[in-house]
């Protein structure tokens, strides 16, 4: 199944063509919900379970993602992380 067009808003450095519903599911949700708009967040709720979803807010990539969009997330599902999980999560400019 390709991936459509409206997606590519939050994917912008990625080829969609290339991209596999299944085997990028993690990079695809985390850049949805970090940079998505509201059709391709519903669009992501439409195609991955709950579970899914918050497996990867719960299991963030490290330095992949904004503050307020983690924050957001964490609140919507009623999830904490531990202070040094959610600091790596971060994206940040600063070089550690």
């Amino acid at each position: 199944m390709p991936l459509p067009k409206f997606l590519q808003s939050a994917l912008w450095s990625y080829n969609l063509k290339e991209l596999d519903i299944k085997k990028d599911k993690s990079l695809i949700i985390t850049q949805v919900l970090n940079h998505g708009t509201w059709e391709s967040v519903k669009w992501v709720c439409k195609n991955y379970e709950w579970r899914e979803i918050k497996k990867v807010v719960v299991n963030p990539q490290r330095g992949c993602w904004h503050k307020d969009s983690l924050n957001y997330w964490l609140e919507f599902f009623k999830m904490k992380l531990p202070k040094d999980k959610y600091e790596k999560a971060l994206f940040s400019l600063e070089v550690r």
